[in-house]
């Protein structure tokens, strides 16, 4: 199988930690490109009709996009425990903190376009204060979630490279007022899935 990669991505960089996980990471062949939403990669658009990665490409060919999706998918190619569980409570639970960390992310990249990649003329902060607001309240949820405890699920995946690709940015700090969470990635990070998939690059718009 083929990931299409990108190195700043915390998207796409979920998915490979996942494959180290779970031991499949040498199944991969990991190929970066470069998106933007603002340049076009022809060879992204053709496996994927949004240009955005990642995406996986099966032996036939076939594609599957985006990161959620690709891991699901992966979930089911290994024999060791199951990354998103199947009896519901935890199920949903792992589900949950994976959406709210994506809903992060996503935050964290607009506040990048009006700090850093919009024209500074054209830069809202009323939309950039917005999306820094539902970050402090997303890390004080999570300082409290119980699914930071206990088996590792791909909830936790997904916050821990999404705080580190928001610290890799510099957007929204978490640390000082949340100790449990500055804590539980600490230890995180120390993951030789972590270790083994910095970020690194910057975007080209």
């Amino acid at each position: 199988m083929q990931l299409i990669y990108q190195t700043h991505s915390p998207f796409a960089r979920k998915v490979l930690v996942m494959a180290h996980e779970v031991g499949l990471a040498a199944a991969l062949e990991v190929i970066h490109q470069e998106t933007s939403p603002t340049r076009r990669n022809e060879a992204v658009f053709a496996l994927n009709p949004l240009g955005k990665v990642p995406v996986l490409v099966l032996a036939d060919r076939s594609c599957l996009f985006d990161s959620n999706v690709i891991c699901e998918y992966l979930d089911g190619l290994h024999d060791r425990p199951r990354l998103l569980p199947a009896e519901p409570t935890a199920r949903f639970a792992a589900l949950r903190l994976q959406a709210l960390a994506q809903g992060m992310a996503d935050a964290g990249i607009a506040v990048r376009w009006e700090t850093e990649r919009r024209p500074e003329a054209l830069r809202y902060a009323p939309f950039h204060d917005g999306q820094l607001a539902k970050l402090r309240a997303a890390y004080a949820f999570v300082e409290q979630d119980p699914a930071l405890d206990g088996l590792l699920t791909i909830g936790q995946i997904a916050l821990a490279t999404t705080l580190d690709w928001l610290e890799f940015r510099n957007v929204a700090p978490f640390r000082v007022d949340h100790p449990r969470l500055a804590s539980w990635f600490d230890r995180f990070a120390e993951r030789s899935s972590m270790q083994a998939t910095p970020l690194s690059g910057e975007t080209v718009d």
